[in-house]
């Protein structure tokens, strides 16, 4: 774990700047702005509006932006990483062989196409050989281990109150839709979404040769309709006490009395465990009265469009080519699949991803990257705790917990200090389907493995070659992969302000979700516990209500506004991090002012390089399904929802009364 042991009364003497020493440039990409748009009336379109204007989506993607061109860019790099392995002839069981032949597993169309639906016909007999409710228990604890769509799922997870311990959790799901209000919104969108779903499921089942697929289709459709309906609204779930309820498996009888959770758990692996956290007891109990009053004919359909719904993109073309009508034009918008061989790159990284990751940062990420990177962390970890000791609403007592919180985080930059071995992992060159079996298999036993051992905390949750970043409030560890760290998020040959607007704003953002509605809930040393007095957590709750409003009044499309309370912890981490990126900056500059670049003084840039970052344009039907199911803000606000809260952006664009932007000093929003 790494501390930070210096005083905090001197952090700010101590902050340097990260930047080289040679020339550089701004960073600043004037060709996207649009400077006849007035800063204080739309930021987002004065720093991105020229390039909004000329850009088109491309047709195999629902949304485009800075985040979408790296990730175009590390599937390339992927690409010739995976390319040169099958070239190399390597002997079977190799790292080379597992990395070709997964490859090539996807791009056997012609073989997939003679398989046909043979890869599903023996999970297909399990499931009509079930005659009663206990062997539909043992069935769902064994679907647990594969990965098959259920009404809830078990895994392995560090314990809320131990974050030294593996515990068991349960969650609730079985929604082929992403999420319950697509089932119950009363909206004529959402009501045309669930038409077009219906439409799906025949359709599926036709092709699947059910011969009763109309009628299986409504079956489906209405108990995963039942399903939605009991499910704990998702707002509630970002609640982690809540979350918490530890329940003896001896007593799981009084939870779900008619349903055999004891036996489901020795079929998931998982029989030896005392405990298992309960994440949605009520939604367990209500899910027992549901699965005892359905005819197990109609989970038998249910779980039959599982197997045949999770394996459509493995099996053949014309299953594949119907899961995308649906799933990427309906519900997203999009117009094109992606290319085969994009597809096959993505799939290499979800079965082999730290394998690809290891070859990945020999080729792509500097050890002088890392070093930059870890400077501007720890910079604005100090900036962090300067303004956590400045802060007027907040007392000594609660800033002396929340300060031990910012001297324990754990940075985690570029890669892992140790790779996953994946000796015991076989994979075929002609068999997609049983190589994204075995991969899960070998991923669910290593979670397993987990039990009776102390928490990992050198584990990484995201592979090198992803481009995010994310916290973890059970290790209060931030992580930033390789593949972020590069223009326009962060740029080696630029000036320290725009990475400081740019993935130091990202760095602050994750430093800020130890700090949001939900990571505030855990102490220094990842423990669910209140560290907070009464009259601060009345406080904080104020300012959040506030931040919450003001996103509520944001309308993503006509009569369509962000979900503020769903989105508040991204919010949160996008206000704090921003605005703790700006006082690093300043501390960096040690008392000197920085000089102009292209025409912007320091701290515009800084604002410049936090509207590049999100940089995008999303199709009306993603953005309805962002809101629905995503709690990030859609990227105009996570731009001008921002800057308008922050004092610096007033004066850096002289912004004033009668501009779009433009907040009263009262109504604008510091928490951090």
């Amino acid at each position: 774990m790494k501390k930070l042991t210096v005083p905090f009364l001197a952090l700010a003497a101590l902050v340097i700047s990260c930047q080289k020493t040679e020339t550089l440039h701004s960073g600043i990409t004037k060709a996207n702005m649009d400077t006849l748009v007035k800063p204080g009336d739309n930021f987002d379109a004065y720093v991105n509006g020229n390039w909004s204007r000329k850009t088109k989506i491309p047709a195999d993607k629902s949304s485009y932006g800075a985040f979408d061109m790296l990730l175009d860019k590390s599937e390339k790099d992927v690409k010739e990483i995976i390319q040169a392995a099958a070239k190399s002839n390597s002997s079977n069981g190799s790292e080379e062989q597992k990395i070709g032949d997964l490859y090539a597993s996807f791009m056997d169309r012609k073989g997939r196409d003679a398989k046909g639906l043979q890869p599903i016909q023996s999970e297909w007999a399990k499931i009509d050989a079930l005659t009663n409710y206990e062997q539909l228990a043992a069935f769902l604890g064994d679907a647990n281990r594969e990965g098959l769509r259920a009404p809830f799922g078990v895994f392995v997870n560090t314990d809320y109150t131990d974050p030294t311990k593996n515990v068991i959790m349960s969650w609730q799901s079985g929604l082929g839709l992403p999420d319950r209000e697509y089932y119950l919104s009363p909206l004529p969108e959402m009501a045309a979404i669930r038409s077009a779903y219906s439409q799906h499921v025949e359709k599926m089942l036709e092709l699947a040769k059910f011969p009763n697929a109309k009628a299986d289709a409504g079956t489906i459709v209405g108990l995963e309709t039942a399903i939605a309906t009991i499910h704990v609204p998702k707002e509630e779930n970002r609640d982690s006490k809540k979350l918490n309820n530890p329940i003896k498996v001896a007593e799981l009888k009084n939870t779900m009395p008619n349903f055999n959770l004891k036996n489901y758990l020795i079929k998931a692996g998982m029989g030896k465990e005392k405990v298992l956290i309960v994440a949605q007891p009520e939604y367990m109990k209500r899910l027992d009265a549901l699965i005892a009053s359905t005819p197990l004919t109609t989970w038998k359909t249910y779980l039959k469009w599982s197997v045949l719904d999770g394996a459509s993109s493995s099996l053949t073309k014309a299953l594949d080519n119907q899961n995308f009508e649906f799933y990427g034009k309906v519900l997203n918008g999009t117009e094109k699949q992606r290319d085969d061989w994009k597809r096959a790159v993505q799939t290499v990284n979800g079965g082999l991803g730290e394998m690809i990751g290891k070859l990945y940062v020999e080729k792509h990420f500097s050890p002088e990257a890392k070093e930059r990177m870890t400077v501007m962390v720890k910079n604005l970890l100090k900036a962090y705790a300067e303004s956590i000791k400045s802060l007027d609403w907040m007392s000594e007592a609660t800033k002396k917990e929340a300060l031990k919180k910012v001297d324990k985080f754990m940075i985690k930059i570029g890669y892992p200090d140790k790779w996953r071995d994946y000796s015991s992992l076989t994979i075929s060159k002609d068999d997609l389907y049983g190589n994204l079996q075995r991969c899960a298999a070998f991923e669910y036993d290593r979670n397993l493995a987990k039990l009776g051992k102390p928490v990992d905390r050198t584990e990484w949750g995201m592979t090198p070659q992803t481009v995010n970043a994310y916290y973890n409030p059970s290790l209060n560890e931030i992580v930033f992969p390789a593949a972020i760290l590069q223009p326009p998020f962060f740029d080696m040959d630029a000036d320290d302000a725009v990475n400081y607007g740019g993935i130091g704003a990202v760095i602050g953002h994750e430093i800020g979700h130890g700090f949001d509605d939900e990571g505030s809930t855990f102490d220094g040393d990842g423990k669910l516990r209140n560290w907070w007095n009464e009259a601060d957590l009345a406080a904080f709750k104020k300012r959040t209500g506030a931040l919450v409003a003001q996103y509520n009044a944001f309308e993503a499309l006509p009569g369509l506004t962000v979900n503020g309370a769903y989105t508040l912890g991204e919010n949160i981490g996008d206000l704090g991090g921003l605005s703790i990126a700006i006082k690093a900056y300043k501390m960096s500059l040690e008392g000197k002012e920085a000089t102009k670049m292209d025409g912007f003084t320091g701290i515009q840039r800084v604002f410049l390089g936090w509207g590049q970052v999100w940089l995008d344009k999303s199709r009306p039907e993603a953005i309805r399904s962002q809101i629905a199911a995503d709690p990030h803000s859609p990227a105009k606000f996570r731009i001008n929802g921002v800057v308008r809260n922050i004092p610096e952006f007033y004066e850096a664009f002289n912004v004033k009364p009668g501009d779009s932007l433009y907040l009263a000093p009262e109504k604008r929003v510091k928490i951090w």
